[in-house]
């Protein structure tokens, strides 16, 4: 028996989450036109707003993550403090495209992460991180989320909507799945002329409502995804 319960603890897969940050800056791709400059100035502006202070979301979807969802990948996760004060994590200075990104202050990370970019833009992230925990893990987690506007059936009102990508490589720097999901606020936001109404205290609980919705998709859904996205693989 003690031999059976080793041997399933030996299976379990180690994992390193490198990266925990949300963006700052709303997106508008979705509502873009005419007003196209003006909404760039707005966005940017708001991300600016100290009162539009995503902080404690980024705290209260951190917390959700390694409390309940880690939990559905079945991994061993390596403590986060290992992962951010490993010397050469520290060392690390990420890029896009092969331009570093030393600091990025609309990218909002939890704790002592660096804000890694992966995917299309960033092999060399892929492969610094895979460099770094090759001897430590088997697999290497990316967790982010941003927020969008989006039209509704109603001409002038706006929705927020949450979006969360959590990619999953292994310790050569490939790529083994991501999960992508989304969900909208339960409020709306007035655009007057095609330009939305930007201020913290309307788009802020938007931001959180949109962030509550997605959380409770993500209790019902990861599990399924994550072990649909591992059946592909196998």
């Amino acid at each position: 028996m003690s031999f059976i319960c080793a041997n399933v603890q030996a299976q379990v897969e180690k994992a390193a989450v490198v990266t925990f940050y949300t963006n700052k800056v709303v997106g508008f791709s979705e509502i873009s036109g005419v007003g196209t400059g003006a909404i760039l100035e707005k966005v940017l502006n708001l991300s600016e707003d100290p009162d539009f202070n995503l902080e404690p979301l980024l705290n209260k979807f951190h917390d959700q993550f390694f409390t309940k969802y880690a939990k559905d990948f079945q991994y061993d996760f390596l403590p986060e403090d290992e992962v951010t004060n490993d010397p050469e994590y520290v060392n690390f200075v990420p890029s896009m495209l092969g331009v570093e990104t030393k600091e990025n202050d609309r990218l909002l990370t939890y704790g002592d992460y660096k804000a890694i970019y992966e995917g299309a833009l960033g092999k060399a992230n892929e492969e610094g991180m895979a460099e770094i925990f090759k001897d430590k893990v088997d697999r290497i987690i990316y967790v982010s989320f941003s927020f969008d506007l989006l039209p509704t059936t109603v001409g002038p009102l706006l929705k927020i909507r949450a979006r969360m990508r959590i990619a999953v490589y292994d310790k050569e720097g490939e790529k083994i799945f991501v999960i992508r999901e989304g969900a909208n606020s339960k409020q709306k936001v007035l655009s007057v002329g095609g330009i939305p109404i930007l201020n913290s205290s309307e788009i802020l609980p938007m931001c959180e409502s949109a962030l509550e919705e997605l959380m409770k998709d993500m209790d019902k859904k990861l599990e399924r995804k994550i072990l649909k996205n591992l059946k592909k693989k196998s």
